[in-house]
C-alpha cells in the first residue's frame, strides 16, 4: 500500500503543480510594488538584468539605458531586477533604488521589485532563467548578469556580469534577436 501511495504521489504531483507556462506568466512586482507579469512585453526582445546600485558594474546602467533608447522602437526592452545577494550591494528600498537609477543614470527602462536570484528563495523568474530546465543553467555569479529573451519568449543567450551591454557580443546578439520576426 505504501508503494502505491508513493507511486500515485509521483504521478499526480506534476499535475497538481501549476508552473508558469512561460516567462510571461511568472508573477513579478514592479519597482512601485504593483503586482504584474512580463505579459505586457510579449513579442518584444527582452534583456533581463539583475542590477545593483553599489557595485563595480553599476556604470553598466548607462549602457543599458543607451541600448534601450537606441532599440526600443525596434522592440527591445531592458528589464532591471534589483538584487542584494552579492555583498549587500543593493541595500536600499525600492523607492531609493528608483530614485538612484533615475537621477544618476536617467534610467527609463522598467525596474522591478528587489528579488533573490540564487538560493532557497530564488525568484521563480530566475528559476526559469537559470534553473535546471534553462538552456543556461547555473547560479548567477554576480550583479549585472544578463539574459537575452527572443520575441517568442525563448532564452537565447546569457552574458556574465563583466560583459558590458555595449560589447560587440551583446550588440550582435540583440541585433540578431531584433531581426527575428
Amino acid at each position: 500500500m505504501k508503494i502505491f501511495a508513493i507511486a500515485a504521489a509521483l504521478i499526480l504531483l506534476p499535475r497538481l503543480s501549476t508552473p508558469a507556462a512561460s516567462l510571461y506568466d511568472i508573477p513579478v512586482k514592479d519597482i512601485d510594488g504593483k503586482a504584474t507579469t512580463l505579459a505586457p512585453f510579449k513579442g518584444k526582445v527582452l534583456l533581463i538584468v539583475n542590477v545593483a546600485s553599489h557595485c563595480g558594474f553599476t556604470p553598466q546602467y548607462q549602457a543599458l539605458e543607451a541600448e534601450y533608447q537606441t532599440n526600443q522602437e525596434k522592440g527591445l526592452v531592458v528589464l532591471g531586477f534589483p538584487c542584494n545577494q552579492f555583498m549587500g550591494q543593493e541595500p536600499g528600498s525600492n523607492e531609493e533604488i528608483k530614485q538612484f537609477c533615475t537621477s544618476k543614470y536617467n534610467v527609463t527602462f522598467p525596474l522591478f521589485d528587489k528579488i533573490e536570484v540564487n538560493g532557497a528563495h530564488r525568484h521563480p523568474l530566475y528559476t526559469a532563467l537559470a534553473g535546471p530546465e534553462s538552456p543556461f543553467p547555473g547560479d548567477i555569479g554576480w550583479n549585472f548578469t544578463k539574459f537575452l529573451i527572443s520575441r517568442d519568449g525563448r532564452i537565447i543567450k546569457r552574458f556574465p556580469s563583466n560583459t558590458k551591454p555595449n560589447s560587440p557580443e551583446v550588440l550582435a546578439a540583440i541585433a540578431g534577436a531584433l531581426a527575428e520576426k
